[in-house]
């Protein structure tokens, strides 16, 4: 993934999922008119701008509830 610069004043949603409360772990979304952004509320300064493609990819996985095993 390439590094582009983030433009300033984004305004975040935060996913309807979220714990609510006091709850601050949760994935929020942000669009831009050529772009989608993605941080982790936990996280808010790591920003992923996805191609069409791998968010897809990701939507799609995560639908189907499919993981990868990182345990060899």
């Amino acid at each position: 993934m390439k590094d582009l610069p983030v433009p300033e004043g984004l305004h975040w949603q935060k996913s309807s999922f979220s714990g609510g409360g006091g709850d601050t772990s949760c994935v929020e979304i942000s669009t831009t008119p050529a772009t989608l952004h993605l941080r982790e509320s936990d996280s808010p300064a790591i920003i992923l701008s996805p191609t069409p493609t791998a968010l897809h990819a990701l939507l799609t996985t995560l639908r189907d509830g499919r993981r990868t095993s990182l345990e060899g």
